[in-house]
């Protein structure tokens, strides 16, 4: 039977995941949920801005927006139809990826025939992946704001992202009405503004006036939630027996691609089915096809994101994309981990 370890008792909201792109809903559509029937907010258009220049086009496949602590209760409700145990409250403190064995928060242990490694952008010790050197790495930031009328209006059907100098940020309705807004920026930007998110939007707001309105629109805001040294354009080339990682722990896209969940979705089928089939020795080949399946979005978007958070480059790119708006379609459905 298996075991899922969930550190958090309740469900709740997480740093990135509020996008789902038309692979992640298909993928979601096999395990029978529908983010429709859970109030996921449709989502049709892409709005990209960079300073006062603004490029806007439908996007190639019908996405949504939906809360993480909406869609992840749905996935345990799933899994505890299909006869998985839940394991509420306790957190994963160290790998034996010899012994395949978890050791737990509370100083329990668990063997098993295989682990599926799937703790997101967090570290596990035993089980950690590489870190790309970076001398100021990318941190995730994400909040909770009350969209007001006008806020919600801009925002309907709409994903914005809003580049600036070392990062950018992303801006979606969510089901209850609530906006999700989440911000990919160099540590040293928010280091530089006193290490305070709402300093950090004030500072931007020279170089990303409407990011700035947005947030001043808002009737309110949740409380920020962040993860640091986000590692980029990571993914595992080669496995252990035994030892399958899923999601961030096989392959991290920039976030502005907005596929995370749907490497996380398509990770997770393709190791159970592998399991399925050849049992703990499928996971090597496993995670060194899933890898060459995520090189060609992960690396796009890796570009991409440089070429976002590079002012002098950023503006005219909206500019070409304002007036060929395409080739936006174009790359968001080059980032897709799947066809949609």
């Amino acid at each position: 039977m298996p075991v899922l370890i969930e550190r958090s008792r309740e469900p709740h909201d997480v740093v990135c995941g509020g996008f789902l792109g038309g692979d992640a809903l298909a993928l979601l559509a096999r395990l029978g949920i529908d983010p429709a029937a859970l109030g996921a907010r449709p989502i049709g258009r892409a709005r990209l801005v960079a300073g006062k220049r603004i490029a806007e086009t439908a996007l190639p496949f019908a996405a949504a927006g939906l809360s993480r602590r909406t869609l992840d209760a749905a996935l345990l409700d799933r899994a505890i139809g299909e006869g998985a145990a839940i394991e509420r409250g306790m957190a994963a403190r160290r790998i034996d990826p010899d012994n395949r064995c978890l050791h737990l928060s509370d100083e329990s242990a668990i063997g098993a025939d295989a682990l599926f490694l799937a703790s997101g952008k967090y570290e596990v010790r035993g089980g950690a992946h590489a870190v790309l050197p970076d001398d100021d790495p990318a941190l995730g930031l994400r909040v909770r704001l009350d969209a007001s009328p006008a806020l919600a209006r801009d925002l309907a059907g709409t994903i914005e992202l809003h580049l600036f100098r070392g990062g950018y940020a992303g801006l979606l309705l969510q089901e209850d009405g609530s906006a999700n807004l989440c911000l990919s920026v160099a540590q040293s930007r928010l280091r530089a503004a006193g290490r305070r998110p709402e300093q950090l939007i004030a500072a931007l707001a020279h170089e990303a006036p409407l990011l700035a309105e947005r947030f001043g629109a808002a009737g309110g805001t949740g409380d920020w939630s962040s993860v640091a040294r986000v590692p980029y354009g990571w993914r595992v080339r080669c496995g252990r027996h035994g030892i399958f990682r899923l999601g961030d722990q096989a392959a991290v896209i920039a976030s502005l691609a907005g596929d995370g969940i749907a490497i996380a979705l398509d990770s997770a089928l393709r190791a159970a089915h592998a399991f399925l089939g050849d049992g703990a020795r499928a996971a090597p080949s496993f995670q060194a096809d899933f890898a060459q399946r995520a090189r060609r979005p992960v690396a796009l978007a890796g570009m991409l994101k440089h070429w976002g958070e590079t002012p002098w480059i950023a503006g005219p790119l909206i500019g070409l994309f304002g007036h060929a708006p395409g080739l936006v379609k174009r790359a968001a459905a080059m980032t897709r981990i799947g066809r949609v």
